[in-house]
């Protein structure tokens, strides 16, 4: 099976929030289409049917993805010791 990319599921994650806060402080009709393909688009990536496992399972996801990061050597640029990886 495939694995999302991090960056993708760490914006759709992002993107699902912020639309949740929208509409939450004032309902409108677009937030909530842009709302309904966020969550859809998430379902699909994380292979779910519902908007809380597939949330739940990019969680998991980037908590692990970040674990592997950690752990590995940062690359770093010249001797100023700066990450190149954001």
């Amino acid at each position: 099976m495939l694995e999302p990319d991090p960056k993708v599921v760490r914006e759709l994650l992002t993107r699902y929030a912020s639309l949740r806060i929208a509409q939450a402080e004032r309902e409108r009709p677009a937030a909530a289409r842009e709302l309904a393909d966020v969550s859809y688009t998430l379902c699909v990536m994380m292979a779910t049917t519902s908007i809380h496992d597939a949330v739940a399972k990019a969680d998991a996801l980037l908590l692990a993805k970040g674990r592997t990061t950690a752990a590995a050597p940062a690359e770093t640029e010249g001797e100023s010791g700066l990450s190149l990886a954001v």
